[in-house]
């Protein structure tokens, strides 16, 4: 019962980090191509600079709860994906480090450098993560001692790229409605029909990705077994659709939750489809690990979930808090010459 449960918390963490850091890799990464004047990038960094912090700490929790519930499925993930990993990590740190180095020299060619690095460091960890979860869902090439049986290019299939182009343009789309609420003149009519634009390029691999999952994967097996589960994908395919709604009408705070709800949804079809599996193996399904297989302790579980009920409401409402107090949209006046974002 408690694997069930740390289980779905773990898939459930993972679902809040990808809807929140989500719209900040997906505006950084159309940074570059968006903002046509210093004034327009300055509104860009301040729209992504008091969150993005707070929102990679669901990263460090959902790899917390991996190492501290499931530390068998840790070993064989940070061994096997090391370089994916590790590329992630360093594009991550890239891209926080931008936030600083961005305003400390009045030269156009360093600004335009730190850009740079802030769209390469918001795109690759989509990008990535994607292509790694979509791997898991069709089985890692795991031995009977958890060892994997390939390299960086084994992971970039047809199937993980597309995984990783359905994150990615997932993100772009949340990204871009974010900048819409945040900012207000032509980047604000530019980014909104990016976001308009770029949902048809969402559904179209959105569809694909669907289709793809049934050829490639068995995660449809536990959803056939327990029809209830259609729930989940019915409520992305629903979510997707009221995204386009809402742009439609200039509803954008509208069409941001809905575009949470996809992202939350795309998540969870995966994870429920996954259950009990971690780390399916493709080599064979008996060495593939599983939230029964490779978890601590009951004893080391229960003191955990008391841990989390007790903190992660915490950490919500600072990141509610946070929110609600830089809810302002960001006029250009306001932002223009201010240091850093």
């Amino acid at each position: 019962m408690l694997e069930s449960i740390w289980f779905y918390i773990w898939g459930i963490l993972w679902a809040i980090y990808f809807m929140l850091d989500g719209y900040d890799l997906g505006l950084g990464t159309l940074l570059p191509f968006t903002a046509r004047t210093e004034k327009e990038r300055k509104q860009l960094y301040a729209a992504i600079g008091p969150h993005w912090d707070g929102n990679e700490v669901w990263l460090i929790t959902a790899g917390g709860v991996t190492f501290a519930a499931f530390p068998t499925t840790y070993a064989v993930m940070f061994s096997g994906l090391y370089t994916a990993l590790m590329l992630v990590l360093f594009a991550l740190i890239i891209r926080g480090v931008t936030f600083t180095f961005q305003g400390g020299v009045d030269s156009p060619q360093w600004r335009k450098l730190w850009d740079t690095c802030l769209a390469v460091g918001s795109f690759l960890p989509a990008l990535l993560l994607g292509v790694a979860f979509a791997n898991i869902f069709q089985g890692l090439p795991l031995d009977g001692e958890g060892i994997f049986q390939g390299t960086l290019l084994t992971l970039l299939n047809p199937y993980g790229i597309l995984g990783g182009l359905l994150f990615v343009l997932l993100f772009v789309v949340h990204g871009a409605i974010w900048g819409v609420i945040k900012t207000d003149g032509d980047l604000r009519t530019r980014l909104a029909r990016t976001a308009g634009t770029t949902w048809w390029l969402l559904l179209v691999a959105a569809v694909m990705f669907l289709l793809a999952t049934q050829r490639k994967t068995d995660l449809y097996d536990n959803y056939l077994a327990q029809p209830l589960l259609f729930i989940i994908p019915a409520l992305a395919v629903v979510a997707l659709i009221l995204v386009k709604f809402f742009l439609a009408r200039g509803a954008y705070w509208q069409a941001w939750f809905a575009s949470a709800a996809t992202i939350v949804s795309c998540t969870m079809f995966g994870v429920a489809g996954l259950f009990p599996r971690l780390l399916p193996s493709s080599l064979n399904p008996a060495y593939s690990l599983t939230a029964f297989n490779s978890s601590s302790s009951p004893l080391t579980l229960k003191i955990m979930l008391g841990v989390a009920l007790t903190f992660v409401p915490l950490v919500i409402a600072y990141q509610v808090w946070a929110h609600v107090l830089f809810k302002e949209k960001l006029a250009e006046d306001e932002v223009a010459f201010k240091e850093g974002y």
